[in-house]
């Protein structure tokens, strides 16, 4: 037993409720930033058993997690319902990609330790030989949202715990409960309890988090402005951000329709529109431009919108009715300034209906930001130019998509086209967890995946040996 190993952090409650009918799902012990010594104190032990254990046994710690939550599948994906609002078929893939996530993890803290380095290949280094290995940073502060509240979870603590290092998790005080499973799950299967932290609370604890100095690293999901705040207070740390995007998805005339179509509907409305490389705005060739729009209008008109715990619901609600509210408001702001409704822009309570938009303006919100809704916006290209063109005048770039029948098409805008991903022949939204995430301009700091994301929560450590 260690003098941390029965802290009870937080003295207040907070509420979790159901963003489709408000019910009480459960409560919460509040932390607050009154009990920030506490939590480094916590946080420094914590670190130091983390070093302690081999890699061997941080492997095996994260197999064994993602085993438990295979095993419990099910109830994670209905606690995700209940919490998130997300349908209970999303849920299910975010649990599978959880499993995923866990397993790739494993798998860095087994093979990701370092290299060989060729001394004897600089002239006068002949005699010298040695390597270099992957070390701990220390302590990690990850900010997780509400959105991927379990899978988000797993992309920061996974790595982490691959490297050795101790976390103080902050997950989103709308959707704490997927992220305290999560690490009741990794402490049963092995993990000793002080490695991870978890706390529950408001912007003063989040600021309480970041401007400590011994944090090493803040691992940082969520808005634009959250993080510029955060980097402004932070200090001298390493900085991983995934801030958001404003999907663009070109469909050329030579394109697959069907596939297309299917696609951007997915893309557009998975999670109520509530994903940061959701397809926010599809660029269509003015040639099948009414052909594609009727399409996507009816599959739209098609969606179940509903009871996210029915098998049967399509686009279950946005997280709170407020977040509903404003969306509505957005869109009929651009309504005035002259965009046109084909579907949707219906609420009730945190049901907003999917939404399709054409002539909206290009200094709108709903144009220049990200929506972070089941809104989406279709556009007319003359040229390939113009496409890209469009698809590059929003200064938030995480993913992007193409779909054309040809390759050399298809190249040049993977070329061309500033985003941290081109999905060719696929919708924006898609993403495989051991693939590098990212953005360019305003998107993102560093990059997540579970292996580049080991890479920035470990550091170098060079040892070279004098022959002589």
């Amino acid at each position: 037993m260690n003098a941390f190993s029965e802290t009870k952090l937080g003295y207040g409650l907070m509420s979790v409720t159901s963003p489709f009918d408000g019910h009480l799902v459960d409560t919460v012990s509040e932390t607050t930033a009154d009990e920030i010594d506490e939590l480094m104190g916590r946080a420094r032990f914590g670190q130091q058993v983390a070093r302690e254990l081999s890699r061997s046994k941080r492997a095996e710690i994260l197999e064994q997690a993602a085993r438990i939550i295979e095993d419990e599948s099910e109830h994670f994906a209905r606690q995700i319902v209940e919490e998130a609002g997300k349908t209970i078929r999303q849920a299910r893939k975010e649990v599978a990609r959880c499993i995923n996530t866990l397993k790739l993890s494993a798998d860095e803290a087994r093979h990701s330790s370092g290299k060989i380095i060729p001394f004897d290949s600089y002239p006068g280094s002949e005699k010298r030989q040695g390597w270099f290995t992957r070390e701990p940073l220390g302590i990690i502060v990850a900010i997780t949202p509400f959105n991927d509240p379990l899978n988000l979870v797993a992309h920061k603590l996974g790595p982490a715990i691959a490297g050795g290092n101790a976390v103080l998790l902050k997950p989103s005080e709308l959707t704490p409960l997927s992220a305290l499973s999560l690490v009741e799950v990794l402490v049963s299967a092995g993990l000793p309890d002080t490695v991870i932290t978890p706390v529950v609370g408001g912007v003063e604890l989040g600021h309480a988090l970041v401007s400590q100095r011994d944090v090493r690293m803040i691992s940082f999901t969520g808005g634009f402005q959250t993080g510029e705040a955060i980097s402004s207070s932070a200090g001298l740390k390493k900085l991983a951000m995934d801030l958001g995007g404003n999907a663009p998805v070109i469909v050329m005339a030579d394109s697959d329709m069907d596939k297309a179509v299917e696609a951007c509907i997915s893309g557009a409305f998975w999670a109520a529109g509530q994903n940061c490389i959701g397809t926010q705005r599809i660029l269509i060739d003015h040639s099948i431009f009414s052909d594609f729009r009727d399409r996507f209008v009816a599959a739209t008109e098609g969606l179940v919108l509903g009871d996210p715990s029915s098998e049967e619901t399509d686009v279950g609600p946005m997280i709170t009715e407020a977040s509903a509210k404003r969306t509505e408001t957005r869109v009929s702001e651009a309504v005035n300034q002259g965009a046109r409704v084909l579907a949707g822009h219906r609420r009730q309570a945190a049901l907003y209906a999917p939404t399709v938009l054409i002539d909206v303006p290009h200094d709108s919100s709903l144009w220049r930001e990200e929506a972070f809704a089941p809104v989406v916006i279709l556009e007319k290209f003359d040229t390939f130019d113009e496409a890209i063109a469009l698809a590059n005048a929003i200064d938030f770039s995480l993913h992007s998509g193409i779909f054309t029948g040809s390759l050399e098409t298809a190249l040049d805008a993977v070329s061309q086209i500033e985003a941290g991903g081109v999905m060719v022949n696929d919708s924006s939204d898609y993403r495989f967890d051991a693939m590098p995430f990212g953005g360019f301009k305003y998107g993102s700091l560093g990059r997540e995946g579970v292996h580049f994301a080991f890479e920035d929560m470990t550091q170098t450590k060079v040892v070279c040996i004098n022959r002589f």
